[in-house]
C-alpha cells in the first residue's frame, strides 16, 4: 500500500491552508483591509460609529473593527464588503466608497514599539476606510454584538483603552478624516 494521492486543491481557490498561512506570516507582510461602520445623517455628517465586541485568542473581551485580509485577485472593494457582510451580517447595505483610497495606512508590526499598531501573529498592512452603513446590523462571525456609540464615546480613552493592536487609534483617526473627532 502506498501513500494516498493528495487531494486536490481547488484551482481557482485564494484561500490558504493553516500551515500554508502560517508560513506565509513568518516571510511577508500581508494585505488587509479594515472598516469603521457608520451612520450618517442626511447631510453626511457621521453620527454614530459601530464598534464589535469579540472574545481574542486570551479569553479576554476586546472592542474591534470590521477587519481581514484580501485574497489574490481580489479588488479592494470586494474585499471590503465581504468583511463587512461576514463581521455585520448581509443586510448591512454598506455605501462601500467611490474611490478606494482609505484614510489611513496602518502598517502592523509583530514587535511592539514599532509602530502604533500590533499583530503577534505576523506583518501586515491595512487598508483603513470609513463606511457608511444603512441596513440592519447583525454580528456574526466571532463579534459578540455591535455597539453603536456617539463619535465622542468612541473616540474616548476607556473605548481606546479596550481596544487591541492600537485599534483605538485607528478609530481616532477614522473620526478625524470625517471631521467629527472633539
Amino acid at each position: 500500500m502506498g501513500t494516498p494521492d493528495p487531494v486536490p486543491e481547488e484551482p481557482n481557490s485564494a484561500w490558504l491552508s493553516d500551515q500554508d498561512l502560517s508560513d506565509v506570516r513568518r516571510r511577508i507582510p500581508l494585505l488587509y483591509v479594515e472598516a469603521v461602520p457608520v451612520r450618517v445623517d442626511g447631510l453626511g455628517v457621521v453620527t454614530s460609529v459601530g464598534v464589535l465586541l469579540r472574545a481574542n485568542s486570551q479569553g479576554s473581551i476586546t472592542r474591534t473593527l470590521v477587519s481581514g485580509r484580501v485574497m489574490y485577485g481580489e479588488s479592494l472593494r470586494d474585499a471590503l464588503f465581504r468583511h463587512i457582510e461576514k463581521d455585520l451580517g448581509a443586510m448591512a447595505f454598506p455605501l462601500l466608497p467611490a474611490s478606494p483610497v482609505p484614510f489611513m495606512v496602518a502598517e502592523y508590526f509583530p514587535i511592539p514599539g514599532l509602530s502604533a499598531f500590533v499583530d503577534e501573529r505576523q506583518h501586515a498592512v491595512s487598508l483603513a476606510y470609513v463606511v457608511p452603513v444603512t441596513g440592519t446590523l447583525e454580528p456574526r462571525q466571532d463579534a459578540l454584538e455591535l455597539t453603536w456609540m456617539t463619535p465622542d464615546e468612541a473616540s474616548s480613552p476607556a473605548v481606546h483603552a479596550e481596544m487591541e493592536g492600537g485599534r483605538g487609534t485607528l478609530l481616532r483617526a477614522a473620526l478625524a478624516s470625517v471631521g467629527v473627532l472633539s
